[in-house]
């Protein structure tokens, strides 16, 4: 397309990556040749080992490409861009291990200089990238590297799109105008242009001036989808579609050829079939039986705490919640509300003497800030998620998994939109709600989060709420 924007930044990727690479093997060679005193188990040259990883560091960039590190859908992702990075310099280091073999010549002076090279390798294109991202949004500021984006619709989609993307210096998208008499955006951004239709944004606006479109009403004239396709195609723009059901096209997309004539979009409920089960189920026995080793000292000094505080109830709570496909499982949790206080919330508000306090719980989504029915340490539990501890059982005896949706209560279910969907996989201790602002985010958005990970489930996203997840837990504790 016209606008190289993407293009360019991905040649600066991998030129710094190259870099980046290159300054961690010299670096290698120097802590352990030049530093370092012992005896060397080859006679490798400085030049010579300079030479060799010139000609071969170019495959290694070549299997950051494959691993699509170079794409915008992975780099503007830190976690999975971090991920990808990490498992991309162990494959390129075993390349180059290889290559030493087959040429049946040395190219390390120690076996410690790859061992180096590895480490310092990842710890240099973090860095590197981290500064990358930094730059670019600093230009963003000064309207450097700015798209400017035409949106083609009426719809939900297109006014959530000009909520995100309004701030270019932030977004890195300067809206240049939304076709379809948008009230909200006449409102709300006086300063975007609005038009009645495509011909009239076209005629207003310079093609040039257009970098992409995206369009997220799908017209039943056909000649209209048509003319936006075709403006698209001619001029050289991007061009995006968003279908009014998104939905429906977030999940795991196959294309494929009905009876190998007639090709057809397949949709699945979630992205977890097949393969992707048995990894995730491995997954959660491994982790899960490893985390349970290293909390049990934990959780037993928890057990304690609890009955020094309210010795008159249980150490446990048991509930009874949904899991994947609607199967009921016995949830535990330690007991964080006083026993006096125990059963129903509205149960617990009524003996409390406090029924008013009813409306707001439910109202905030099931959570008060300053809950008087919680004991001492049942209110440091909760708010380090400490609570959940014992779920860790669950996930070893199948009943939930590390990372899913909120484990809904069977009274819950008909609150839910989608509430089948959200059931087609297994529950979770974590998940994208809990990791992007628990409390901070409404109601609405913690299932609009949830059914996203059930659509889009990757153990790329699996990896990156568990770590987000030990980083709000630790935060948690700071601050409790």
């Amino acid at each position: 397309m016209k606008h190289n924007i993407s293009l360019i930044y991905g040649l600066f990727l991998v030129v710094g990556d190259f870099l980046a690479l290159l300054a961690a093997f010299g670096f290698a060679y120097v802590l352990r040749v030049s530093i370092s005193h012992r005896p060397l188990s080859a006679t490798v040259y400085a030049s010579d080992y300079l030479q060799i990883f010139l000609a071969l560091l170019p495959f290694w960039i070549l299997i950051f490409a494959l691993l699509g590190l170079y794409t915008s859908s992975i780099y503007e992702k830190r976690f999975n861009e971090a991920g990808r990075l990490l498992i991309g310099s162990f494959i390129s280091l075993l390349f180059v291990i290889g290559y030493q073999y087959a040429v049946d010549k040395p190219i390390f002076p120690a076996r410690l200089v790859p061992v180096y090279a590895f480490v310092l390798s990842f710890i240099f294109l973090v860095g590197f990238r981290s500064l990358a991202r930094y730059i670019r949004a600093k230009l963003f500021k000064y309207h450097i590297g700015i798209t400017n984006l035409l949106i083609v619709g009426n719809t939900k989609i297109a006014r959530e799109l000009v909520d995100l993307l309004s701030d270019s210096q932030t977004s890195g998208y300067r809206i240049v105008g939304v076709v379809g008499d948008s009230a909200h955006v006449r409102e709300h951004f006086p300063q975007i242009p609005v038009f009645a239709d495509f011909a009239e944004a076209v005629k207003k606006l310079r093609a040039s001036d257009i970098h992409s479109i995206v369009q997220t009403e799908f017209f039943a004239a056909a000649e209209h989808n048509n003319k936006i396709l075709e403006f698209a195609q001619t001029k050289h723009i991007a061009y995006r579609f968003i279908p009014g059901n998104s939905e429906l096209f977030v999940g795991n997309i196959g294309v494929e050829l009905f009876r190998s004539q007639i090709p057809v979009i397949a949709v699945h409920h979630t992205a977890l079939i097949g393969w992707g089960r048995i990894v995730k189920r491995l997954t959660d026995i491994i982790f899960g039986i490893i985390l349970l080793a290293v909390t049990l000292p934990f959780m037993v000094i928890i057990a304690v705490l609890i009955k020094i505080f309210d010795f008159s109830g249980p150490v446990l709570y048991k509930d009874r919640r949904l899991t994947r496909f609607g199967h009921t499982a016995t949830i535990y949790k330690f007991r964080t509300i006083k026993q006096a206080y125990s059963g129903s919330p509205e149960e617990g508000f009524r003996k409390l003497g406090r029924p008013e306090l009813i409306s707001e719980y439910r109202r905030r989504g099931d959570w008060l800030p300053d809950d008087p029915r919680f004991s001492r340490i049942g209110r440091f539990l909760w708010h380090s998620s400490l609570d959940e501890l014992p779920q860790l059982i669950n996930v070893v005896k199948g009943d939930m998994s590390l990372v899913g949706p909120r484990a809904l209560h069977p009274d819950e279910l008909d609150k839910y939109d989608k509430r089948d969907l959200i059931l087609a996989v297994k529950s979770g201790i974590t998940g994208l709600a809990q990791v992007s602002g628990r409390r901070q985010i409404s109601f609405a958005e913690r299932r609009k989060l949830d059914l996203y990970y059930v659509q889009n489930w990757s153990i790329w996203l699996d990896l990156t709420i568990l770590i987000k997840t030990i980083r709000v837990v630790f935060r948690k504790i700071g601050t409790s």
